[in-house]
């Protein structure tokens, strides 16, 4: 398949190429290509896309991005660490009894699992 077949951008509405899985030409990469090369698309548009086909499911799609657009990832300032640190200390901390969990709250109890099951706790 030497050339790919153009598909619709839901967004957009602008046709761009999709190629088969594993088979995107040199050059283009998806979002964790650039993130696993120390970029990030910048901005830039989908210039096409990859299409995963599975049995009887909708396809799996990957966008695509130009490597050479791409911009190197911005470097963690102390400012950021620090944000991104309070950031997970409110997600481990229990809402009900304002203890650090030691991990991070499911969003199905909202509460630690000792808050969520007393009985179940005194009776261990």
């Amino acid at each position: 398949m030497t050339t790919p077949a153009g598909r619709s951008d839901e967004h957009t509405g602008a046709c761009i190429p999709t190629y088969p899985w594993r088979l995107a030409p040199d050059g283009l990469a998806t979002r964790r290509q650039l993130r696993a090369a120390g970029l990030w698309p910048g901005g830039q548009p989908v210039v096409a896309q990859l299409e995963r086909r599975r049995y009887r499911r909708p396809p799996l799609v990957a966008y695509l991005y130009r490597v050479d657009a791409a911009r190197p990832v911005r470097p963690m300032t102390p400012a950021r660490w620090a944000a991104l640190a309070k950031a997970m200390a409110a997600r481990r901390t229990c809402p009900a009894c304002h203890r650090d969990a030691g991990y991070v709250i499911p969003a199905s109890l909202g509460t630690c699992v000792t808050c969520a099951y007393p009985e179940e706790q005194r009776a261990a």
